[in-house]
């Protein structure tokens, strides 16, 4: 086995490790029933649909607020 000449600083050591550690983008599909951007298999905020049926019923945003 090779002996070091010298040793590798922390700081070398943790920015190569760090080189690794990046975001993908959220995977976006459109929503078949109201086409808005939803992520795959996962049920649409919008609108509550997954697989062509209403899974969850969604509340009416202004839904007990009195304008005024």
């Amino acid at each position: 086995m090779a002996n070091l000449k010298w040793k590798t600083p922390r700081s070398k050591t943790r920015s190569r490790r760090a080189a690794n550690w990046k975001l993908s983008p959220v995977t976006t599909v459109e929503c078949s029933q109201c086409h808005q951007p939803k992520r795959p298999h996962f049920v649409c905020q919008t609108c509550g649909f997954y697989d062509g049926r209403q899974v969850i019923a969604i509340k009416d945003k202004h839904a007990g607020h009195n304008p005024g």
